[in-house]
């Protein structure tokens, strides 16, 4: 039985560990990267500049993103084990379902708040280049990008509690680059005509995140309507969906590792 205050209580204190590992560095490293994008982009693009900084912006806050949620979510448990801090933390009242979703609800929060920083960021630059925007687009895309590697968190968690830290991190960028493509192996395989390489790609379909239902970017970056359509319901319910499964995947199996 999972106790949620208690749950809750752990998830801050992964938070607060997280910040002190100067992780929100990320932030002024975003920062840098923007200052450099608005100077560069000029000279290559005089014409398109304003597009191409838009894309970038997004970008560059999904990819950092990803980068936190590969290399601490796979590390937050294997770093436990390391330190032996795993034995003192599942002799205490604290059940191992608790301390999976707690790590999980922790980085996601992390995450959270990288998100909403480096947006912060990415709107005050297009405000002070005077670079038009669709506000609710980018919102809604960056909403989006929390979605996906929130997904990412979890993929990382789940491969962290059962292999090693160098094998967990290749696993879920590789996850990650396949997820992006989903769609298009599927449609692959029909191409082929082949029913074992379809029924194949219809198996990779289903286990695979399909990572491109959650990549809004290029609606923020040609300021597409922000509406809230059933199918976008659809699609932010597709990764929490995802991402309840992988935790429960990840909690069965480490309810059965041996420290």
């Amino acid at each position: 039985m999972i106790d949620l205050s208690r749950t809750f209580v752990l998830s801050k204190n992964v938070v607060l560990e997280t910040i002190r590992d100067r992780i929100l560095f990320v932030i002024v490293f975003y920062g840098i990267i923007l200052a450099i994008a608005s100077r560069i982009l000029p000279e290559f693009a005089a014409s398109t500049e304003d597009k191409m900084f838009l894309d970038v912006g997004l970008a560059a806050i999904n990819l950092l993103g990803l980068i936190v949620a590969v290399f601490v979510g796979v590390g937050m448990v294997n770093k436990e084990i390391d330190k032996r801090t795993i034995l003192m933390l599942i002799a205490k009242p604290v059940g191992r379902s608790e301390f999976i979703l707690a790590k999980y609800l922790g980085l996601s929060a992390v995450l959270a708040i990288l998100v909403a920083a480096m947006t912060g960021i990415y709107l005050g630059f297009l405000y002070l280049q005077g670079i038009p925007y669709s506000l609710p687009s980018i919102l809604l895309a960056a909403l989006f990008i929390q979605l996906q590697i929130s997904l990412i968190a979890g993929i990382a968690i789940a491969f962290g509690v059962f292999t090693s830290s160098l094998l967990a991190t290749a696993l879920t960028f590789g996850v990650y680059l396949i997820g992006n493509i989903t769609q298009d192996i599927l449609k692959l395989g029909s191409i082929t005509k082949n029913p074992g390489i379809e029924r194949l790609t219809q198996i990779l379909y289903l286990i695979l995140p399909d990572l491109s239902r959650l990549d809004l970017k290029n609606d923020a970056v040609y300021g597409m309507t922000a509406v809230i359509r059933p199918s976008l319901l659809a699609d932010a319910g597709y990764s929490i969906l995802y991402a309840g499964i992988l935790l429960a995947l990840a909690i069965a199996i480490f309810a059965n590792r041996e420290f």
